[in-house]
Order: C-alpha cells, then sequence, then structure tokens
C-alpha cells in the first residue's frame, strides 16, 4: 500500500487562506499543516483547527510580514519598512545574502513562538519560498538543536526524513496546474519510495493574498480538490494510506 502525505503550507498568511486550509483538513485529505508564527492571522488560523488532530509543522518564513526579532538584529533579512525582503528580491539576488547568524535568530524567534500559541513543539520544521543556502543551513542548526523532526526543501524530486525515502510532489507554481492530475503524478513511479508527499497551499482569495502572493487561481482550486469525495475514492481505489509526519 502506499503511503501518502498530504501537507499544507501557509496557516496564518491570510484569513481567506486559513480558512481554506481549514475545509481541507476538517472535509479533506490534509493531515499535515505548516504554520508561519510571525503573521498577524496565525491565532485565527490555529482557532479554526482547535479540537482537531492535525499535525502542526512550522513553516518558517523570512520573506512576508514583519520578523519577530528586533529587526536591527537581522539586518540582511529586512527591507526598509523593517518587514522582510520579499520572495523575489531573494530569487534576483546573484548571490545569498542571507547571514546565518541572523537568520537563526529568527528562525529560533518562530519556533519560541510556534511553542507559546501550541503549547508544544512543532511536529515538523521546514522553511517557506526561499531558496537560501544559509536559510537552509540555519533550519538543519535550529531543528537539531532542539530536537525537530526536519524536512529539507525540494520542489520535486526526493528527500530523507529519518533515512526514509520521501517523494515529493509540489506542481502548484506550474502553469496549467490541475490539481488532481498532480496528486495522480505524484503517486505514480513510486517503487522506489518508502513515502510520497504532496504539498499544496490551499486557501480561498482575499485582500491580502491578492496582493502579496503571486499564487492565487491555484489555492482555491487545491481546496476543491482535496475535499472531493472523487479524491478520497480514487485513493481508497489505488491502496493509498493517508498519513502524518508523525509516521515519518
Amino acid at each position: 500500500m502506499k503511503k501518502l502525505l498530504a501537507r499544507a503550507d501557509d496557516l496564518g498568511y491570510s484569513e481567506g487562506v486559513n480558512y481554506g486550509i481549514a475545509k481541507s483538513v476538517l472535509e479533506g485529505i490534509i493531515g499535515s499543516v505548516g504554520v508561519m508564527t510571525n503573521m498577524p492571522t496565525v491565532e485565527h488560523g490555529l482557532s479554526l483547527l482547535k479540537g482537531t488532530k492535525v499535525c502542526l509543522g512550522q513553516h518558517t518564513n523570512i520573506c512576508i510580514g514583519k520578523p519577530l526579532t528586533d529587526p536591527s538584529r537581522i539586518k540582511s533579512l529586512i527591507n526598509e519598512n523593517g518587514e522582510f525582503k520579499s520572495s523575489k528580491e531573494y530569487r534576483e539576488a546573484k548571490e545569498d545574502f542571507v547571514v546565518l547568524d541572523e537568520v537563526i535568530l529568527e528562525i529560533e524567534a518562530q519556533y519560541k513562538k510556534f511553542i507559546e500559541l501550541t503549547g508544544h513543539k512543532p511536529r515538523y520544521f521546514e522553511g517557506h519560498a526561499v531558496a537560501s543556502k544559509n536559510f537552509f543551513r540555519g533550519l538543519e542548526i535550529v531543528s537539531g538543536k532542539y530536537g525537530l523532526k526536519y524536512s529539507p526543501f525540494s520542489l520535486e524530486g526526493s528527500i530523507k526524513i529519518n533515512n526514509k525515502q520521501v517523494k515529493v510532489s509540489m506542481d502548484s507554481m506550474k502553469p496549467d496546474y490541475e490539481p488532481f492530475e498532480a496528486l495522480k503524478k505524484g503517486l505514480a513511479d513510486t517503487d522506489n519510495y518508502d513515502y510520497i508527499m504532496f504539498i499544496c497551499h490551499p486557501g480561498y482569495l482575499d485582500g491580502y493574498i491578492l496582493k502579496n502572493s503571486s499564487l492565487t487561481i491555484p489555492r482555491p482550486l487545491e481546496v476543491d480538490m482535496l475535499c472531493d469525495l472523487h479524491t478520497r475514492a480514487w485513493l481508497k481505489q489505488s491502496s493509498v494510506e493517508l498519513i502524518t509526519y508523525d509516521d515519518l
């Protein structure tokens, strides 16, 4: 039987995103949710999931909103308005401008905020949107320091968690994205893997997302697919077992 970890990123990004993630947990197949602890609507998002058994992880964010660390201590990450530099600035940079010691401060601040908000450690630990070697190194250092389950970054390919080979599928940024077809593609050719991870970004659109995120139309499409009874029936017919990070 194939083992599928369906993960939703971005809880706390906006109220619209929170509502879409909550529906995908309560009515759909999402079992693991990444929390952006620095964002203003994070408490709203967590309140929508209160009482569920969802596996909450830290979706560490250094490219949207304000930091939890004093901006004067993390100057490499901050713009002139005291907010994080955008994901576009990271993508267009010719070299990695993230200072390791500075990013560790913010990663730890978000980790401590996670515990304050939830009352427990994150059950997995990873990063949002930024392909920076120093960011990744910082995540590894902090996860090692606190004994956390680190989930390495991969747009598509494979990663190792607890010495298990995990196939990663995330197509939501691709043109002509169709969530159900992406799910089927992710579950194909998996004989060499112990687990399959389908990463998505379910949510509804609101003003904040329209102004601040390039990922718009795929979010509500994913909510529909994740909550569709046809999706769950197809997984059962295909002998796919739904798991969370707790099972890795």
